[in-house]
């Protein structure tokens, strides 16, 4: 007796992809094996289906299908978990220091194949994040401490932050989610943050209107007259750019009562609590779906 129940078409119906992609998964990665009707058509299992929904979902975190599938073999067991987990951690290292070693002696071919290998290995999320965004800081942080010049950093800066913004305007976004216009703060000039936050919301499906660094507050309220967003997300980590923008946010309030403002950026960090979202994907997931 067949333990499956559902034909590829109710599949489909219950995973929300097409027939075709649950064909070609099974004939590339061969992962599972749905069970066959008398005509020879695929009859897939309650098991199955659960199986599929969290390969479906690791997809939606940023894995490729090839790297979901390899995950899923290897849940069930802690230690396989922990172990990876201690083996990324060490790769993402590996590879930040060797990308700002190119970057700072200026060797542009080789820091592109570097960051080419970092996303042909890792999930969009740990790429940008832990590795270019990880690199970017730690290049500021030199910079900051006198370790190198403003050449260094203004070099590096320039690739890493053109291939992060190229990623994300190549993420397609889904037009059924809200739209988010994303801006720094008055005279904010630092935009890696909401770069990649702006990354994260465009891997999710949102429509996002990137500005980038500080608008003039009568620029900003054309566009969101134009866009009409569910979202405005600002960033800011100097104080100045705080001050300014807790004095603009009244008068945004009023004037668009129902758009949702969120608060980026360490100039917000441990303020306006309801308006933060947070500093990783975890805390901006949370803010999202409250």
């Amino acid at each position: 007796m067949h333990e499956g129940k559902y034909n590829i078409k109710a599949a489909s119906t219950i995973l929300g992809i097409p027939s075709g992609t649950l064909r070609a998964w099974e004939r590339r990665y061969q992962f599972i094996a749905p069970d066959r009707n008398e005509s020879g058509h695929r009859l897939y299992s309650d098991k199955q289906i659960q199986t599929l929904k969290g390969l479906i979902e690791k997809t939606k975190q940023g894995f490729t299908i090839s790297q979901a599938v390899a995950l899923l073999d290897r849940e069930g067991s802690t230690e396989a978990v922990e172990e990876e987990s201690i083996i990324t951690d060490n790769q993402t290292k590996d590879y930040s220091e060797k990308l700002i070693k190119a970057l700072l002696a200026f060797e542009e071919d080789k820091a592109h194949s570097i960051i080419n290998q970092v996303f042909s290995m890792f999930t969009v999320e740990i790429a940008v994040i832990d590795i270019l965004g990880a690199s970017l800081v730690k290049i500021g942080d030199m910079w900051e401490n006198g370790e190198i010049n403003t050449a260094h950093e203004h070099f590096a800066s320039s690739i890493l932050q053109a291939r992060i913004s190229f990623i994300m305007h190549t993420q397609p976004s889904n037009p059924m989610m809200p739209k988010a216009i994303m801006v720094c703060g008055p005279e904010e000039k630092h935009e890696l943050g909401l770069l990649i936050f702006t990354l994260y919301l465009r891997r999710k499906g949102y429509g996002t209107i990137y500005l980038g660094p500080s608008i003039a507050e009568n620029d900003l309220e054309t566009v969101l007259d134009a866009v009409n967003p569910g979202y405005l997300f600002l960033s800011c980590t100097m104080p100045a750019c705080y001050t300014k923008t807790m004095k603009m946010l009244p008068l945004i309030k009023q004037k668009y009562p129902q758009l949702k403002i969120g608060l980026g950026g360490t100039g917000f960090a441990g303020y306006e609590e309801d308006l933060f979202v947070g500093d990783t994907p975890t805390e901006w997931n949370k803010w999202l779906n409250r």
